[in-house]
């Protein structure tokens, strides 16, 4: 059990999804860590890191909920962001250092939308360098930080709306530069500070993040989030106010409701049919409404890959 500012105990959370209104400044594994003492269990995680400037939905799993972290990370993601045109960053974003300020005196709303349109789509992208991906066992932005030179591949991603919203003069040390709001909808695995650097090279100015907001996983959007301070300020008598896992199911995946055969079967870790034209993880709801497994069709029928309800 966690204590709260009046030395009160809070009970340990149900197992379940909070949706996390992130803060600028912190860090997603900050945010785990806040809601491990409210939530009163260690066991706590999340589904999709965010960078410290970041701000937005954060997934976070308690108890047996983290066992979907893992598949509801692979959901798409909405963003609203704010991208700098005429100058370049080590990281991309406004949190790194300058390499260059060339300005964006001539570059009009409507070459923006142009070169947004060839960015859009099944496009190859070479992800930010200070990126959290492994290269030789080590994470890129370590590499960075520490002043190697990192190359790495480019990779297939689906950005399925890249729509500017605005476009608006700026100053950068005397130089003008323009800031471009944009909405983004993509496949997990797109860096939106990627699409930035790519923009502004597509238009011969260099482009870097200045703002990010997560708006959308999957089905987990903005108006279920709460922000720490709201989850603080719960009663402190009372736990954290969770969504079940059978809800939180459903607001990603597909449903395949149930009969008491089937449940017993999945139970015991066993396949059961009617895969039909089921495509990915599908959620298995038990008669009474409890998330029974996650299901993935496989040689013609649905077989469990993670079973929540054992018997």
């Amino acid at each position: 059990m966690s204590a709260t500012a009046e030395g009160r105990r809070r009970p340990t959370a149900a197992d379940g999804v909070l949706v996390v209104d992130k803060p600028a400044g912190w860090t997603s594994h900050d945010v785990v860590g806040r809601v491990r003492r409210l939530a009163a269990t260690r066991k706590v995680g999340h589904a999709g890191t965010l960078d410290p400037m970041a701000t937005g939905v954060l997934v976070v799993g308690i108890g047996r909920a983290t066992r979907l972290l893992a598949y509801l990370s692979g959901a798409d993601k909405a963003y609203a962001a704010t991208i700098r045109l005429g100058a370049t960053t080590v990281t991309d974003d406004g949190e790194g250092e300058l390499l260059t300020v060339t300005g964006a005196p001539g570059v009009s709303r409507g070459a923006v939308e142009d070169a947004v349109r060839a960015l859009t789509g099944d496009i190859l992208q070479v992800p930010a360098s200070v990126s959290a991906i492994k290269v030789a066992g080590e994470r890129a932005y370590a590499r960075v930080r520490a002043g190697q030179d990192v190359q790495l591949a480019a990779r297939p991603v689906t950005v399925a709306r890249f729509d500017v919203l605005d476009a608006r003069a700026a100053e950068l040390a005397g130089t003008p530069v323009l800031d471009v709001d944009v909405e983004v909808v993509c496949s997990s695995g797109t860096y939106v500070r990627a699409l930035a650097r790519d923009l502004g090279a597509a238009l011969g100015v260099g482009g870097h993040l200045t703002a990010l907001r997560r708006t959308r996983v999957g089905g987990f959007a903005l108006d279920v989030a709460r922000t720490l301070q709201q989850l603080a300020d719960e009663p402190a008598d009372a736990p954290l106010p969770v969504l079940a896992l059978a809800d939180a199911a459903r607001a990603t995946f597909p449903v395949r409701g149930l009969s008491d055969d089937e449940t017993r079967a999945l139970g015991y870790g066993k396949a059961i049919a009617g895969a039909g034209d089921a495509t990915g993880t599908t959620a298995g709801i038990a008669p009474d409404g409890s998330l029974v497994a996650l299901l993935e069709p496989r040689d013609g029928v649905l077989r469990p890959v993670v079973v929540f309800a054992p018997a």
